[in-house]
């Protein structure tokens, strides 16, 4: 692990450093005075002990540390929590990120662990500093653990954001808990090209929990798994501009109770990979994404859109159950060929499966890319049952519109 060094930014604009290697600093910006060190301690004194602070986040956190809702946090730079370590944030905690787009995230590695427990009445807010903010000015929430992803044989993977390892053989790999925490306007480049998802999961672990999360206005995916094996739900996505969900390199997990609203940019509601095509499916002995997604609820702007709610490809597998999309030229749009990308066999097996699906303002039902002769029956029933998520009840009162 790099060693990691701590500025201590004072009024007098001094600053303190213990050393420098090529880690960004930890930059704590105390409006007390008072010096904040790397293990939490605080030494000085203030006149009010629940007085908040100012306090940028950058670079590598290599101890426990703990967000606390009075203090005014800035993402200044690409936050990452060590292996080893805890970031607790208090219900309540509202977290700026300097809307600079490139190389803005807060990242939680392989082995560490995020404690978010927001609730509906204070939840945790991740979003831009800027007066007019919109999608794109800074990055987005990562985790990374240790579950099996499908780009690879043995061993692990490294992030498109951040260059961090991920994957693994524990599919029970725990990275924490994620519960009432809303991400705005992420999707912001990494590394000058990478763009950020508002969550991206990296071989996350089913023993993590996530639930009643919210990404709004970002400029590319909402939620994006990179294999693993994380259950994910009560999930708002509101306007993202690439993909509300995504999928790729094996991911197995469970998605429930899913609410997606497209603004007038945008791509599709869900967009399925089975692996990861830019490196390959090098799992053995094969397998690819099989995740079941039940209760969503997809709203586009209209049938003549030309859009579509869901597109599935690269060999994906997956069980849809309790879906309702409105607005969009085509529903499911299944892509695959004979060869390494079975998407239309895993119908005839019954692994890739859609049932009580409700279409509203929907041109075509399903579209068969995938070289294999199926008919819309085979893949889709119970043809107007579906009654999707109740958003109105779940979403109430923690998302914005």
């Amino acid at each position: 692990m790099r060693n990691t060094y701590l500025t201590l930014a004072i009024a007098s604009m001094l600053l303190i450093s213990c050393g420098a290697d090529d880690t960004s600093d930890i930059i704590i910006n105390n409006t007390d005075n008072s010096v904040t060190t790397n293990n939490n301690t605080t030494g000085g004194t203030t006149t009010d002990p629940n007085a908040g602070e100012k306090i940028d986040l950058v670079g590598s956190q290599t101890s426990d540390l703990l967000l606390e809702a009075k203090n005014e946090y800035t993402i200044t730079g690409p936050f990452v929590m060590e292996t080893g370590t805890t970031l607790t944030i208090e219900a309540g905690t509202i977290i700026k990120a300097q809307a600079s787009g490139s190389d803005i995230y807060i990242a939680i590695a392989q082995g560490a662990k995020i404690i978010a427990n927001g609730t509906k009445d204070l939840p945790i807010i991740m979003t831009s500093n800027s007066t007019a903010p919109k999608a794109g000015d800074w990055g987005g929430l990562i985790l990374l653990g240790k579950a099996p992803i499908n780009s690879v044989a043995t061993g692990t993977s490294t992030s498109e954001i951040g260059g961090l390892p991920y994957g693994g053989n524990d599919a029970a790999d725990n990275s924490g808990t994620i519960r009432y925490v809303r991400v705005q306007y992420s999707g912001g480049k990494a590394d000058g090209q990478s763009e950020n998802n508002g969550f991206s999961f990296y071989g996350v672990g089913n023993a993590t929990t996530v639930e009643y999360i919210q990404m709004f206005e970002g400029l590319d995916d909402g939620l994006e798994f990179f294999g693993g094996t994380v259950n994910v739900s009560h999930v708002s996505v509101i306007n993202a501009q690439d993909d509300s969900i995504d999928w790729t390199e094996g991911y197995t997990g469970n998605v429930t109770d899913v609410y997606v609203k497209h603004g007038p940019d945008h791509d599709k509601g869900f967009e399925c990979d089975g692996y990861n095509t830019d490196i390959g499916n090098n799992s053995s002995p094969l397998y690819f994404s099989k995740p079941n997604v039940l209760n969503v609820t997809i709203v586009s702007l209209g049938s003549d859109t030309g859009n579509e709610a869901v597109r599935l490809r690269a060999g994906t597998q997956g069980i849809f159950t309790n879906i309702v999309m409105e607005g969009f030229a085509t529903g499911f749009r299944l892509d695959g060929d004979l060869a390494d990308n079975p998407t239309g066999q895993g119908v005839i097996d019954g692994d890739l499966d859609a049932s009580d699906i409700t279409f509203t303002d929907v041109t075509l039902k399903l579209k068969n890319n995938t070289g294999v002769i199926f008919t819309e029956a085979d893949f889709i029933s119970g043809d107007g049952n579906g009654t999707g998520t109740d958003y109105a009840s779940w979403g109430a009162g923690w998302t914005v519109q």
